[in-house]
């Protein structure tokens, strides 16, 4: 199995300035108190997707790092194929799983039971995903929708559970 991905980060954060941008400025129509989780939202989108390509040219030095979302393995030029396949299985680092966790539990615990910064947060790693499917070309690797399937299914029990109509808001 051969990995060999890459995202322009540089690109995906020039956009969420952008976005940010337009927030201030009063020129999109979200409001400003549900921008920032959407914006954060979508911005941890950018980062798993980042430290998800296993591309070995050099970059410019990225924005966060990989120790930022508790990755202490190898570094990605020292990974052979069955460490890489290792980070990417059901229960690696990078599996559908954990990274489902990391995108959920982001926006769960920094929107607590406030149903409108749920959904905002919700919103914003749809957004991240569908500018990620453009810079990649209109789509991702197949891990990635499961792991947008699955973190969205548990923001949509926790809005479930604050009494919130989870069919007002699909992906």
């Amino acid at each position: 199995m051969q990995i060999n991905t890459q995202i322009n980060a540089a690109s995906m954060m020039q956009q969420l300035d952008i976005k940010k941008n337009d927030a201030i400025n009063g020129t999109d129509n979200v409001p400003s108190f549900l921008q920032e989780p959407a914006n954060l939202s979508q911005s941890n989108v950018y980062f798993q997707l980042e430290a998800f390509s296993f591309s070995f040219e050099p970059k410019e030095p990225p924005i966060f790092t990989l120790s930022d979302i508790g990755y202490t393995g190898k570094p990605f030029s020292e990974l052979t194929q069955d460490d890489a396949k290792g980070l990417v299985a059901d229960d690696g680092f990078f599996g559908v799983s954990k990274t489902s966790n990391r995108l959920s539990d982001f926006v769960l615990t920094g929107a607590g039971d406030n149903i409108d910064m749920l959904k905002a947060g919700r919103e914003g790693i749809i957004q991240g995903f569908k500018e990620a499917e453009k810079i990649w070309g209109d789509t991702l690797p197949e891990i990635s929708y499961k792991s947008l399937e699955l973190a969205l299914e548990k923001i949509d029990t926790r809005l479930q559970g604050l009494g919130a109509n989870v069919i007002d808001f699909g992906a």
